[in-house]
C-alpha cells in the first residue's frame, strides 16, 4: 500500500465517522467498539 492510497482511506475513514456521529449520534460508533473489542477477543482465544 502507497502512502497515498493509505491517507486516501483514512480521510475517507475519519469523514465517514464524522458523519455518522453528525447525523445518527455516538451509539452507533459505541456498539460498534464494544463488537469489535468481543471479537478481537474471541480471535485472540482461537489463536
Amino acid at each position: 500500500m502507497t502512502n497515498t492510497i493509505a491517507i486516501a482511506l483514512g480521510l475517507f475513514l475519519i469523514t465517514a465517522l464524522t458523519v455518522d456521529i453528525v447525523f445518527f449520534g455516538t451509539g452507533h460508533v459505541l456498539f460498534l467498539g464494544k463488537k469489535l473489542f468481543e471479537l478481537i477477543e474471541w480471535l485472540a482465544f482461537w489463536r
